[in-house]
This record gives structure tokens, sequence and C-alpha cells, in this order.
């Protein structure tokens, strides 16, 4: 069996969405049926539906995608705690959004709380998103440094582009005013990015463009009900452990503009003995990321219905 003090929960964020989300799991969990249900209730629409039946257009829209994530990884999560009720890790983490859905599972934040702040998180961005269009970029084949000063020198006045996610060695997303991001692009082709993807959204995620979405955010994380994490929860911006609710308060207000320090954030959980990764709810982005960072540690989807099996088996 897998150790749990060496072992850590993780939980994805936006882009790992797909449609036909959690449905598998729900069929043959009632838990995991309850908990997309007790979200339908607390929304006041059928998310579930969205989630999986589609279309895929309305589930990309970050209003449906962000609170399917989080649903989905908690009914993942809830299910594993009726199949191994003994088991608790050492940390959890999430991706950008997924620290919401780390959170909610460290009983920091109640579940209809999170969900409600993971719908307002997607709506708000996707304002910003309006008011301010942007671009983002995924480098592949750069360092942290060559990317920064790339970003720097494609940077002029109010056009600016920021390191907006450090995935993991190799792994960088830019993000910020989109004629600054095809300048970066054209820089990082010239100093030897083995790959430049553009990404197709019109939100500069983790960006200054992200600004216009932080006064209605803070207001709701003002007043959300959250606690001190029951499991110790390593933040995005910080990439340390999230002590007290005004940690968490902090790393989620500033995650909105602030870099997601993911390669950091796993070297921290594996620099304290863990080696084994249980991805929680939708797809396999993480495990592919903690693969590059560490080849040596044990990855786990926990999302679907044979996941469970799998995970018994170590």
């Amino acid at each position: 069996m897998i150790a749990p003090n060496k072992t850590a929960f993780v939980f994805p964020g936006q882009g790992s969405q797909a449609v036909g989300m959690g449905k598998a799991l729900a069929e043959r969990y009632p838990i995991a049926r309850q908990t997309f249900e007790e979200a339908d209730e607390i929304l006041g629409f059928a998310l579930s539906k969205i989630a999986w039946e589609g279309p895929a257009e309305m589930l990309n829209e970050t209003r449906y995608t962000q609170p399917a994530l989080v649903v989905h990884s908690i009914a993942a999560l809830r299910v594993f705690k009726e199949e191994f009720p003994d088991f608790k890790p050492a940390f959890m983490a999430g991706h950008s959004l997924g620290e919401l859905s780390a959170l909610i599972a460290a009983a920091s934040i109640p579940f209809a709380d999170g969900v409600r702040l993971a719908k307002l998180r997607g709506e708000v961005m996707a304002e910003a998103g309006r008011q301010s269009p942007g671009g983002m970029a995924a480098i592949l084949g750069l360092d942290i440094p060559a990317v920064e000063k790339i970003c720097a020198e494609a940077s002029v006045n109010d056009e600016k582009v920021v390191v907006a996610n450090d995935n993991c060695p190799g792994q960088v997303v830019i993000s910020g005013a989109r004629a600054a991001v095809e300048r970066a692009i054209e820089l990082a082709t010239e100093a030897g990015a083995r790959r430049v993807v553009p990404l197709a959204v019109s939100v500069a995620a983790h960006s200054h463009l992200m600004k216009p979405a932080q006064a209605r955010f803070n207001q709701a994380l003002s007043e959300a009900p959250i606690a001190p994490p029951q499991v110790t929860v390593v933040g995005n911006i910080s990439a340390a452990p999230l002590r007290t609710a005004d940690d968490v308060r902090a790393d989620l207000s500033a995650q909105l503009t602030g870099r997601v320090r993911w390669t950091e954030s796993v070297q921290f959980m594996l620099a304290r003995g863990v080696e084994n990764f249980v991805e929680m709810g939708t797809g396999n982005v993480l495990s592919g990321l903690i693969k590059r960072i560490n080849r040596k540690t044990k990855r786990f989807t926990f999302g679907e219905p044979d996941d469970v099996e799998a995970f018994r088996k170590g």
C-alpha cells in the first residue's frame, strides 16, 4: 500500500476539462453523483449536465469550467475517502484554480462556498478578459531566467507580458497584452525555444490584465468562511504552506495576477519526503508535469472508476 506520509494529493486547473468529466464516476459511486447534485443545487443550474454532456463550447466558458473542475475533484476525493477511509496525505496542492479544490479538500473552505468562489472566479476573469483582452503562450525548452528576460524585452509602455506559470523545467507559460505576447513569441523562437504554442484564450490569466477582477473576488474572499487547512496545503504564489486563514486569502487573491510557482511547489513537497502524487479529478496534466520535475515519483490519477483499483494495487 502507498504510504500516506509520503503522498500528496494534487488538484488540476483550467485546461484539464473535457466533456464527460465525472460522469462515469457518478454512475459507479453514489457519493460522486451526490456531489454533482449538491453543486447543481448550490449554483441553481445543472452544472452536471454541462460537465457530462457539453457542448464543449459551453463547458469551456470559464464560469462553467472552473466550478466543474472543482466539483469533479471533490467528487473524486469523496470516493477516495469512502474507499480508503484511513488514508490521510501529508500535503495537498492545486494548480491555479485547483488551489480552491485543495483548500476544500483540506477543510479550509466549505464545499458550497468553494463552488461559489470557483464560479465567481471564472466570471470575474472572463469579464476582465472582455475589458482588457490579452493572450497567453506556452514556451518549451527555455528556463525561467531566459523567459523572464524575453518578457522584459517584449514589454513596451502599457503592453506588458509576464511569466504566468512555471509548470515544470522546460515548460513556461507567458501571459499579457496580445502585442507583447506576439513579440515574446518571436524573441523566444530566436532564443532557441524548442516550441512556442499560442494558447486559444482571450483571458490573460495570472497577469496584470486580471486586475479588474480583483475587487469583486477579494470581496467574496473576505466574506467566505475560511479556516486554517487541516492538511498542509502548499500555495501557488508562495510555494510554501498556507497555515492560517489570512494566508489562504492572500494566496487566492494574489493568484489572479501572480505567477503559479508549480515547479517550486512540487519541489517543496519532494524535499519533505513526498514520493507519491495522486491527481484528484479530471485528466492527467499535473501527473505529466510532476514527471518532468522528478521522474522517480510515483503518480496516480483518480477521477475515473478504474483509478480506484489502480490505486489499491499501488
